[in-house]
């Protein structure tokens, strides 16, 4: 990936700020046999340069002063809240100079996977990019890695996967570090819609006993009044006439 990049003679905060506002980004490139340098970027072609992957995990070809020069990108100030690059930093790249840098990993093959497609597992990528060191000529882009077989229960370090040749990792504490976990997808019942299932047969039995409860009190109130309800009295016949 190529880019323009202009030297610049003043610096300071009041220089930075005065180039900032004319559409140029301050930057500096160190490193390799030569002396740091002053340089300045046009702000629109880097804000897009940055987009993209490449950019950020490859060599660069930096056009500087009508050479050519390979520079690997080290430091990258952001404002913080406007779309504004503050600062940039390259370092000079000698062929015969191990490197040290993040290599971003692409996954690919999760769906296929027996984790996924039969198990009902959830896959997530744990690392996204992994500390290599290697010399110029080896530098990948990316490292691509199959997740075609997982399975359930089964992590994915990073011993389980091939760096490209000449390429090594660089352990921070770990040396075979988690790269892809597996874990299986619980499926949460709703107690809402439980208890909403059970009521309809609770409220019928409640509705039945009522019922049946209801039809014994009001029948023992009505045998109480037909037991203490004075007997019907017959009228008298009136005497015979002599």
């Amino acid at each position: 990936m190529k880019f323009v990049a202009f030297e610049r003679a003043k610096q300071g905060t009041g220089a930075s700020r005065r180039l900032r506002v004319s559409g140029r980004t301050p930057g500096i490139v160190y490193g390799g046999t030569g002396e740091p340098i002053l340089i300045e970027l046009d702000h629109n072609a880097l804000w897009h340069a940055i987009k993209k992957e490449a950019f950020h995990a490859s060599i660069l070809e930096m056009e500087l002063a009508g050479k050519e020069q390979k520079v690997l990108l080290r430091d990258l100030q952001m404002h913080p809240y406007k779309q504004q690059v503050l600062h940039i930093d390259f370092q000079r790249v000698e062929a015969r100079t191990r490197l040290t840098m993040k290599v971003p990993l692409h996954y690919s093959g999760e769906e296929e996977s027996p984790a996924v497609k039969t198990e009902n597992c959830l896959v997530n990528h744990v690392m996204t990019d992994l500390t290599v060191s290697c010399f110029p000529a080896d530098v990948p882009e990316f490292i691509n890695v199959d997740l075609s077989g997982l399975k359930k229960g089964a992590p994915l370090h990073l011993k389980d996967i091939k760096l490209p040749k000449r390429v090594k990792f660089v352990a921070k504490g770990q040396d075979n570090p988690v790269l892809v976990s597996v874990s299986a997808i619980v499926e949460e019942v709703d107690p809402a819609a439980a208890e909403g299932a059970d009521a309809p047969a609770a409220d019928g039995k409640e509705a039945k006993g009522g019922a049946k409860s209801g039809a014994k009190a009001g029948a023992k109130p009505a045998a109480k009044a037909a037991a203490g309800a004075p007997a019907a009295k017959t009228p008298a016949k009136p005497a015979a006439k002599k």
